[in-house]
């Protein structure tokens, strides 16, 4: 932008306009938090000018400093250019009104189970109270784990990973919560470092991505760690795994809740006599499941 175009800009409302003009030309894709131009850029003018994340309208004709208008214009550059998700340029990421840590080490959190965890898997959990354990596979930034603690007192969580990188994030989140004594972080891969551990709770948002869709991902997704996204030819490979082993990791009466995003049909069809409860989000009742210990295979 020439000296003389940005001269042009002065106001928030002027700056919040040039960027849902530029990041409507890019062609951005919007999965990541918001899913629109408008709110993306909304987002971004407000975090980075330090302004609450729900108060525009007073500061709509608000004129910006120099370094102001600086900061703002190289934000909506690495939108638009790199095709960075705003988490990652913020380095923060919402699930309802908990906000997490984040960086290109761990997946941006978005996960159906989030809300499920906020309404304490009700009514399948009759007293929050009573879950002692759970364990959270494929932690990623923590945050499941970290809402899984708040949502049941009295639970002991695992949160279990196998990338370090993912590992580090956690730790960081854990902490800013103040969960490091009801958390414990264990790098494995799957269950193979969990020998002997039963829980009343497991709950996975693990990759579900097929190759087909992974082949053809918009440029966003691509900054996001390959194995938390992809999971073979048809997306349920770590699926597998987990139906495969939580039986002997879940107490009697414990339960299973996965989220598998859009492979209902496909898991309905190789394990047709698995007696799935499909449970209602916001997007529908096709993306997670929830099991009982004795309806899983031992």
């Amino acid at each position: 932008m020439t000296t003389a175009a940005k001269s042009e800009l002065i106001t928030v409302r002027d700056y919040l306009r040039y960027a849902v003009s530029r990041f409507n030309a890019a062609g951005l894709f919007f999965g990541h938090g918001n899913d629109n131009a408008w709110d993306e850029a909304v987002y971004l003018t407000l975090h980075t000018l330090n302004l609450p994340l729900d108060r525009l309208e007073p500061f709509l004709d608000a004129r910006l400093l120099p370094h102001e208008r600086e900061m703002l214009l190289d934000i909506y550059s690495r939108r638009s250019q790199d095709r960075l998700p705003a988490a990652y340029l913020t380095h923060e990421a919402w699930l309802g009104e908990h906000r997490f840590y984040v960086d290109e080490r761990v997946i941006v959190p978005r996960s159906f189970i989030a809300e499920l965890l906020q309404e304490q898997l009700t009514p399948w959990i009759d007293d929050p109270w009573a879950v002692e354990s759970a364990l959270d596979l494929c932690t990623g930034s923590g945050c499941l784990a970290i809402l899984t603690a708040l949502a049941f007192p009295e639970a002991q969580v695992d949160a279990v990973d196998l990338s370090k990188d993912a590992i580090s994030v956690a730790e960081r989140n854990i902490a800013d919560y103040h969960l490091t004594e009801r958390i414990q972080i264990i790098q494995s891969d799957a269950f193979s470092q969990l020998d002997g551990k039963r829980y009343d709770l497991i709950i996975s948002n693990p990759p579900y991505v097929n190759a087909e869709s992974v082949a053809a991902l918009p440029p966003e997704y691509l900054h996001e760690p390959e194995m938390a996204l992809g999971s073979g030819d048809d997306g349920l490979d770590f699926t597998r795994i987990i139906l495969r082993e939580a039986k002997k990791h879940l107490t009697a009466n414990g339960i299973l809740v996965v989220e598998i995003g859009h492979n209902r049909d496909e898991l309905e069809a190789a394990y047709p006599t698995l007696p799935f409860t499909w449970l209602d989000t916001a997007a529908g009742d096709e993306y997670v499941f929830l099991l009982h210990a004795a309806d899983l295979p031992d």
